[in-house]
């Protein structure tokens, strides 16, 4: 993490927008004391589109029907 003066940052902001923008964090300093932080923004989320396999899948009548004794078995490692 880079740290700069007030000045330093007001005379280089564009510069350090680039470097934030690749991934850096800055702190910029007043009289030595860190006063702010500069990071980048994180990209906005992803939209999930529901529905999209709407009817190309298929859910059995029995799907929550109890287990057969020789599967849950299986399951139990028995």
């Amino acid at each position: 993490m880079t740290t700069v003066n007030i000045h330093e940052a007001k005379t280089h902001l564009s510069r350090l927008v680039d470097e934030v923008a690749a991934g850096a964090e800055i702190i910029i300093a007043k009289a030595g004391k860190p006063m702010a932080r500069l990071a980048p923004i994180s990209a906005p989320a992803r939209r999930k589109n529901l529905g999209l396999l709407k009817g190309k899948i298929k859910v059995p009548d029995d799907f929550n029907a109890p287990l057969d004794d020789e599967t849950l078995a299986s399951f139990e490692g028995r």
